[in-house]
């Protein structure tokens, strides 16, 4: 005599049989919202350059265009030099928040040396004499060429004057950006790149004004593109200290700009919507907006 038939359900474990059934509700709730028409969450970039060179890759009209496009309603605003930041800021919008930082560069190679450079630290001071800038980055830093005394000022001048340092550096460098000077606000380009969840973790409950900005962050989603376990528990304990960004260092970056913007929406629909929605643009507003309205353009 044949033995009835189970329900599949029935024949696997308890644990992979409510993980099917998540799967499945999830997937039914993400076609009900493309069926309706759901708008994508608003993002905040909050990494971005637009370098000038000696011109951009896109003109200012194809650039909001492209904003537009793909749902990005502010703009943490950089350039090399920074005379792309200005123009971004003399081409206000409606529809985009402009964020303008110091970027420490004139040329390429100043990359590699302003950290030693003491022209550099002249070329911030006469930036922020235009009045509107809420930070200095994104800069580049690593090891012990944190510890240099152009560094040191800068930090302090950023303390002094109420700025944010938007730093892309190692953990070691991190450190001595808060050996400076420990009242320091940082947002860390990367989110130190591979470096391990933990390590992430101690240095945020290290330091309470360190924000990870996640462009080119590895080992956030799987191959799947899912969300993995130790990155969600990291944004759920941590929901107000992540930004995203797109990083556009290179024309390349621009090119596929909406690719970069769909991997974002991809991993925080997976998120709880409201921590979803902090670490896509409400984070960068309880950051930046107060202090924009402190800093009224003066050309």
């Amino acid at each position: 005599m044949a033995l009835p038939r189970l329900p599949l359900a029935a024949t696997l474990p308890r644990r992979l049989s409510r993980l099917i059934g998540a799967m499945i509700l999830a997937g039914m709730a993400a076609l009900s919202s493309h069926a309706q028409g759901e708008r994508p969450i608003p993002i905040f970039d909050a990494h971005l350059h637009y370098n000038w060179e000696p011109t951009p890759y896109f003109t200012l009209e194809q650039v909001h265009a492209l904003f537009r496009q793909h749902g990005v309603t502010g703009i943490l605003a950089t350039s090399r030099p920074n005379d792309g930041t200005h123009a971004l800021v003399g081409s206000p919008r409606d529809d985009l928040w402009v964020v303008p930082f110091i970027r420490p560069y004139r040329v390429r190679p100043d990359v590699q040396s302003w950290f030693s450079n003491p022209v550099i630290f002249e070329l911030i001071e006469a930036e922020f004499r235009r009045g509107y800038y809420i930070g200095i980055g994104e800069f580049h830093l690593s090891g012990r060429a944190a510890a240099t005394e152009v560094v040191r000022k800068t930090v302090n001048f950023a303390v002094e004057h109420d700025l944010y340092l938007h730093a892309h550096a190692d953990e070691e460098a991190v450190e001595h950006l808060y050996r400076h000077n420990p009242k320091a606000k940082v947002i860390w380009a990367h989110t130190g790149f591979g470096l391990a969840p933990e390590r992430v973790e101690a240095l945020l409950k290290k330091h309470p004004d360190l924000w990870g900005e996640l462009s080119y962050r590895s080992g956030i989603t799987g191959p799947d593109g899912q969300l993995m376990p130790e990155w969600r528990d990291l944004f759920t304990r941590y929901p107000d200290r992540f930004l995203v960004g797109s990083d556009t260092w290179i024309n390349e970056r621009w090119a596929s700009y909406g690719e970069i913007m769909a991997q974002y929406r991809g991993w925080l629909r997976q998120l709880p919507p409201d921590i979803a929605a902090k670490i896509a643009y409400r984070n960068a507003r309880a950051l930046f907006e107060a202090r924009m309205q402190k800093r009224p353009i003066r050309g």
